[in-house]
C-alpha cells in the first residue's frame, strides 16, 4: 500500500505562521496553535499532495530549552493519534540545534526502507536539501509547502529540488493559528469598591491578605487559557509534575506586579497549588 508521511518544522511554522496570522513574527508565547485543527490540516494537505496514498504518519519536529522537559504543546502533540513526536534542543539564543539532522535522518530512513512513496514537507532551511535529494533517488516524491509568502522564507535550491511546491495563506493558517489575546482584568476589588491595578496596588494592598491577592491574579491567569492550552497542561501531567515553566514564569509576574513585591518561597508554593487547582476545575467544568 501506497503511504505518504508529513514532515512538519515547527520553528519554520511558527514563525512564518506569525507573519501569515498578524504580519509580523512573533514569539511563542504570544501565539495559540489548536494541535488537532493544525493535525487535520496537515492531512488534508498530503492526501491532496499524493491522491490515492494512505497517510503513515505525521512527524513534528521541534525544539525543547535546554534539552530539558517538553512543553505542555508538545506534551499533548506527542499524545495525539497519527503524530511522531521528535524534539531536538534551543540554544540560550533561542535557535533550534539538532532538528534539521533529525528531519533528514527520518526522511531518508523511510525513503530507504520503501516504507512511503510520497512525503509533504513544511520547512524552509537550506539545509534539508540533501534529505531531500537521497529520498528521491530512492524513487520518493517530495512535496514543499511554504507559508505566504514562501519565497521569501524558504530556500531557492530547496524549493527547485522538490518535485512540487504549494503555499499556505493567511485563511489556511489561521484555521489553527491565532494571536492570543491580551485580556486585561481587574486583579481584585476592594471592600470600598476601589479597583486594584498595577498603577494603584502599591497604595492599598498592605493591610489585604497576600494569599487572596494570589487567588485572584492566578485566577485571572487561567481564565486567559484557551481549551487548548488546558488539553495541552493536562498533557504535560501525564508524565510531568508542577507548573510548566512558561505558565509559572506568567503566574509569578502577575502575583509580583498585583502585590508589588516579590513572593517568597510559601508564597510560590501557595501559587502553584492555586494553579493548579483552577486548572482542574476549569478542564472540570469548560
Amino acid at each position: 500500500m501506497d503511504r505518504v508521511a508529513v514532515f512538519v518544522d515547527a520553528g519554520y511554522l511558527f514563525a512564518q505562521g506569525s507573519v501569515a496570522v498578524s504580519g509580523r513574527k512573533k514569539s511563542r508565547s504570544d501565539l495559540a496553535l489548536d494541535a488537532e485543527k493544525a493535525l487535520l490540516a496537515f492531512k488534508k494537505c498530503a492526501l491532496l499532495c499524493a491522491p490515492g496514498c494512505k497517510l503513515l504518519r505525521v512527524y513534528w519536529y521541534d525544539g525543547v530549552a535546554g534539552g530539558l522537559r517538553p512543553t505542555p504543546e508538545q506534551a499533548l502533540l506527542g499524545h495525539l493519534d497519527d503524530v511522531k513526536l521528535r524534539l531536538g534542543v534551543v540554544n540560550s539564543s533561542g535557535e533550534q540545534k539538532g532538528v534539521d539532522s533529525l528531519i533528514v535522518t527520518d526522511l531518508i530512513e523511510l525513503a530507504r526502507l520503501k516504507s512511503i512513496c510520497d512525503a509533504v514537507l513544511l520547512a524552509g532551511d537550506e539545509d534539508l536539501r540533501i534529505g531531500v535529494q537521497i529520498a528521491q533517488s530512492h524513487g520518493v516524491r517530495v512535496h514543499l509547502l511554504g507559508i505566504e509568502p514562501s519565497r521569501g522564507s524558504q530556500s531557492r535550491q530547496l524549493m527547485q529540488e522538490a518535485d512540487t511546491t504549494s503555499e499556505w495563506n493567511k485563511g489556511d493558517v489561521s484555521d489553527f493559528l491565532s494571536s492570543r489575546d491580551k485580556i486585561i482584568r481587574p486583579v481584585i476589588d476592594v471592600s470600598d469598591n476601589s479597583v486594584v491595578t498595577s498603577s494603584n496596588v502599591g497604595q492599598i494592598f498592605d493591610d489585604i491578605d497576600p494569599r487572596i491577592v494570589i487567588e485572584k491574579s492566578v485566577s485571572d491567569c487561567v481564565f486567559r487559557l484557551t481549551s487548548t492550552d488546558l488539553k495541552s497542561i493536562n498533557a504535560y501531567w501525564k508524565s510531568e509534575r508542577g507548573v510548566p515553566s512558561q505558565f509559572d514564569g506568567e503566574i509569578l509576574r502577575a502575583c509580583r506586579t498585583a502585590l508589588g513585591r516579590a513572593l517568597d518561597n510559601r508564597e510560590k508554593k501557595y501559587m502553584r497549588a492555586c494553579f493548579q487547582r483552577e486548572v482542574k476545575s476549569r478542564a472540570s467544568n469548560p
